[in-house]
């Protein structure tokens, strides 16, 4: 086995369950789980707050444009630079590689379903967004943090509910895990997966290494 096939194997013994269990289609079906929870969910965001993602489209772009900005205001960034970090761990990874294995797999219609799960998962996006406003926290030297792991704690509790640390630490432990795979590993296999298809197969680790 080559180094590329031993990290391969290493990997999919940890990950295999938990893809496994994620991915699970319905008895009988092809389709995961994992879908439905989002389009419902999303469903029910959109229909609680009227069609927020499209009512409130112009009154987002003014918040970037930076009509609504105030340096009073707590926080270290701009709206814009908000926006722009959030885009930049995206766009590429999600809207780029991911399209090309969605059409890959599932041919030019996945497209569609793409762009309708996404003007869906705004509302979802909006709630998120909204709870991490919400509950962050806000020091006196105008530093801000916040996120679900904040929301789910401090959410839980004010609802009187348990388990929203036990919720928090295991997102952050996901979010950790996510970053490394996700985030670093996925788009370093895709550079080599272009680079090997141009000058020939080589080591994997040589791009990641790079």
């Amino acid at each position: 086995m080559t180094i590329d096939q031993r990290v391969n194997a290493t990997f999919a013994t940890v990950t295999g369950p938990f893809v496994n269990f994620i991915f699970a289609p319905f008895p009988g079906t092809a389709f995961p789980w994992i879908v439905l929870w989002l389009v419902v969910a999303a469903s029910v965001f959109t229909v609680y707050f009227g069609l927020v993602q499209f009512r409130f489209f112009g009154h987002a772009i003014a918040l970037v444009k930076g009509d609504y900005s105030d340096p009073k205001d707590a926080g270290e960034v701009s709206h814009f630079q908000a926006l722009a970090t959030a885009l930049s761990g995206t766009v590429g990874l999600g809207n780029i590689a991911g399209v090309a294995v969605a059409v890959g797999i599932g041919g030019p219609g996945a497209t569609f379903w793409m762009i309708l799960a996404g003007l869906m998962g705004m509302a979802s996006k909006f709630t998120e967004c909204t709870l991490g406003v919400k509950y962050r926290n806000e020091y006196d030297d105008g530093t801000v943090s916040g996120g679900p792991m904040y929301y789910m704690s401090k959410g839980f509790k004010e609802l009187g509910l348990p388990g929203g640390k036990v919720l928090a630490v295991m997102f952050s432990v996901f979010c950790i895990l996510g970053a490394l795979g996700g985030g670093n590993m996925f788009q370093a296999n895709q550079a080599h997966a272009q680079i090997a298809g141009i000058v020939g197969d080589y080591p994997g680790w040589i791009t990641g290494l790079i």
